[in-house]
């Protein structure tokens, strides 16, 4: 059991802490659970961790200011639990880090396949590039530290990428030049389809832009194709 995936249920409801624990259990992985935030702190200071499942709607401290604490020193996994499917939450969520959300109620074997997912998404991300190439890559004035999953300039000063942005960089680094639809970088990135009002996306490209731009109004690095999607248009090559 040692190698199984070690999963925390993060949630204020005992009840469902115990229903995913016990079925993700009887699925092979190791599960913790935790009811709040600061008991989750305590785990990740005492334990490896290879992904969280997260309840926004928890009372004092909610789950988007969690993620957001998270994200701040780790790159682990995290799907978000909500009782509502309100689209400001999902974006934010997912603009705060987040890789995949499912609404409340759910059926726990959807859980279990986005938790595959997900995890299959980590594992098969450095097969895409080789070792060499995954240490670092410059897209034109920048280099990007893929262990590190952070920037730099002519400066050396590291400047952090969320999990998101980082996700997204990378799609874009291995198909430079090519134009993605939303929809594609949507299911490239976090593994599902969008509908017709999702702008998460664009979001998360807006705020990528804002890191590795010079003027993000006039974008050289990552270009819009209207009614197309984006492309990255900077040269791609490994240090």
């Amino acid at each position: 059991m040692q190698d199984a995936a070690h999963v925390v249920v993060v949630d204020d409801h005992g009840d469902i802490r115990d229903l995913v624990r016990q079925y993700l259990e009887q699925q092979g992985y190791r599960v913790s659970v935790a009811e709040s935030g600061q008991a989750l702190r305590r785990l990740l200071e005492r334990h490896a961790v290879d992904l969280i499942v997260l309840d926004i709607m928890m009372p004092g401290e909610d789950g988007l200011a969690v993620c957001r604490q998270v994200r701040a020193t780790s790159n682990i996994p995290i799907i978000f639990l909500t009782a509502m499917a309100e689209d400001t939450d999902r974006i934010v969520g997912l603009e705060l880090g987040a890789d995949d959300y499912l609404v409340k109620p759910f059926n726990p074997r959807e859980l279990l396949a986005r938790i595959r997912a997900v995890l299959r998404r980590m594992n098969d991300a450095p097969q895409r590039m080789s070792k060499e190439q995954l240490k670092k890559v410059r897209i034109g004035p920048w280099c990007v530290n893929m262990g590190r999953q952070e920037i730099s300039g002519d400066d050396g000063v590291g400047v952090p990428l969320s999990s998101a942005e980082f996700r997204l960089l990378k799609v874009f680094i291995e198909r430079p030049g090519i134009v993605l639809s939303r929809e594609q970088l949507l299911d490239l990135t976090v593994g599902r389809t969008a509908d017709i009002f999702d702008r998460s996306i664009d979001n998360q490209v807006s705020r990528l832009r804002k890191k590795i731009e010079d003027n993000p109004k006039s974008p050289s690095i990552i270009k819009t194709h209207w009614g197309g999607g984006y492309s990255l248009s900077a040269e791609v090559s490994f240090e």
